[in-house]
């Protein structure tokens, strides 16, 4: 099923994490997956792929800045249960974040079912940017948020899920 990501960047500081849970919360809104990473990580990501491709927007050394700076900050990326409050809740918050669909798959919480989904990917040719999910160990279920290269092809491999 295609969903909404949201993306937002949020200083990597006590509190910071409980600000954004607390506007979402009070404002009735669900975070339904969530994942979170020091932002450096992200720039090394940038600085890599544009190396390979040799199409890189700044010179190294300006990278190197980035990075640094970075680490001040941590990447969010999230699926809310009602995205259109939640884009006016952050915009009213004065956060910058950016939105992108993705892939949510609610997969039976077993040995294997992961490695059947990810192998769809690869059989259709699709890479697949980042993912991201958890089940509870008990639970029959988890929910699965993938980041395709081609949405348009992923969304039709899974439409029947």
């Amino acid at each position: 099923m295609v969903r909404t990501e949201i993306q937002l960047f949020l200083e990597n500081v006590p509190g910071e994490l409980g600000k954004l849970a607390s506007l979402l919360g009070n404002g009735g809104i669900n975070i339904d997956a969530m994942t979170i990473q020091d932002a450096s990580a992200y720039v090394r990501e940038i600085f890599k792929a544009r190396g390979k491709s040799l199409k890189r927007i700044a010179p190294a050394a300006s990278y190197g800045s980035m990075q640094k700076d970075s680490a001040d900050y941590a990447l969010i990326r999230l699926l809310a249960n009602n995205t259109d409050k939640a884009i006016d809740l952050l915009s009213k918050g004065g956060y910058i974040f950016d939105v992108m669909p993705v892939i949510a798959l609610e997969l039976d919480n077993t040995p294997g079912t992961l490695s059947r989904m990810a192998k769809k990917f690869g059989e259709e040719g699709i890479n697949i940017n980042y993912v991201y999910g958890s089940g509870m160990p008990d639970s029959k279920k988890s929910l699965f948020v993938f980041s395709p290269e081609d949405i348009e092809v992923a969304a039709r491999i899974f439409e029947d899920m």
